[in-house]
């Protein structure tokens, strides 16, 4: 079970969950991050499989990584759910105060000079909530998101993220139809890259030294015209708010979809290696989803079909 579900299921459980969540969204940053780092260890202590992903996954990517690297990562997945009450609720001129530094903006300038929608690609990197939201302030963006089973608590998700400018799409047929629709007016959409699709929506794209069912949809939605851009909001010391960055990848290799999907993987490890103690590494990206392939070479049963 990924972090972010283990989270989830502890929210179904929780009394009056939505007035809890709107107290907390009153605390400072820097006091939930604090909550989170400890929330963090918590899941760390108490979920055998999350440990053994996480450990997974950071020795794939950095063989040689101090043992400092998977404390802080523990510490930051904490602070990745402890900060969503004050990133969710927040009016425009909380999200504005948060983010205290912006690079590469202008190249969002130049894509609305140009005409063109906006396809962000946002990974499990830092505060990949708050992105979306800041553009928001500006311009209509559209999210792609998978909501929670329940409907208590998907209905609070969505109440809590979406309003104003920032509209969610469901990972379905409807919204994909909604994504293509945004970019045809010129809107900015954005998504999850190293999120696991499901089957039959991806394809086995190398992330980190491991085959990884990968979305195609992404290099789908970028060949309509769209300026392609990454977005990750560092965290800053202290709660003292983001750093949000903006980079622009270049374009994708012509191909099939694995050729372009395994291209987006190399772009996501090159941003994730510039702060890799914030990616969300107990997430279970290397699982297989019903209905996908066995990886090539993989012995049959290969796939981890846990989430």
């Amino acid at each position: 079970m990924s972090f972010a579900a283990r989270s989830n299921e502890t929210s179904r459980d929780l009394p009056a969950a939505g007035t809890l969540f709107r107290l907390a969204g009153r605390l400072p940053l820097r006091v939930l991050h604090r909550l989170g780092a400890a929330l963090g260890w918590a899941v760390w202590l108490s979920s055998p499989t999350y440990r053994r992903h996480l450990r997974e996954n950071l020795a794939a990517a950095f063989p040689d990584a101090p043992a400092g690297l998977a404390r802080s990562a523990i510490a930051h997945a904490g602070r990745a759910i402890a900060e969503l009450p004050r990133v969710w609720r927040g009016p425009r001129e909380d999200t504005l105060a948060l983010v205290r530094e912006v690079i590469g903006w202008d190249l969002v300038e130049a894509a609305r000079r140009r005409g063109e929608g906006i396809v962000f690609l946002t990974p499990h990197l830092g505060c990949f909530e708050i992105s979306a939201r800041y553009y928001a302030c500006f311009a209509p963006i559209t999210v792609l998101y998978r909501p929670p089973k329940r409907r208590a608590l998907a209905r609070l998700v969505e109440q809590a993220r979406a309003g104003g400018n920032l509209r969610l799409a469901r990972a379905d047929l409807g919204g994909v139809r909604e994504l293509l629709r945004a970019l045809k007016r010129h809107e900015a959409i954005g998504m999850l890259p190293d999120q696991v699709p499901g089957g039959g929506e991806g394809v086995w794209a190398e992330f980190f030294n491991r085959p990884a069912y990968t979305m195609t949809l992404a290099a789908r939605l970028a060949a309509v015209g769209a300026t392609l851009l990454l977005a990750h909001a560092e965290r800053l010391p202290a709660g003292a708010g983001f750093r949000l960055a903006l980079r622009a990848p270049g374009p994708l290799p012509p191909g099939p979809p694995a050729v372009q999907a395994a291209a987006i993987n190399r772009m996501l490890e090159s941003l994730i290696r510039s702060c890799p103690q914030q990616y969300l590494w107990g997430y279970n990206r290397y699982k297989r989803p019903a209905g996908a392939p066995e990886p090539a070479g993989a012995a049959p049963g290969a796939g981890d079909r846990r989430c």
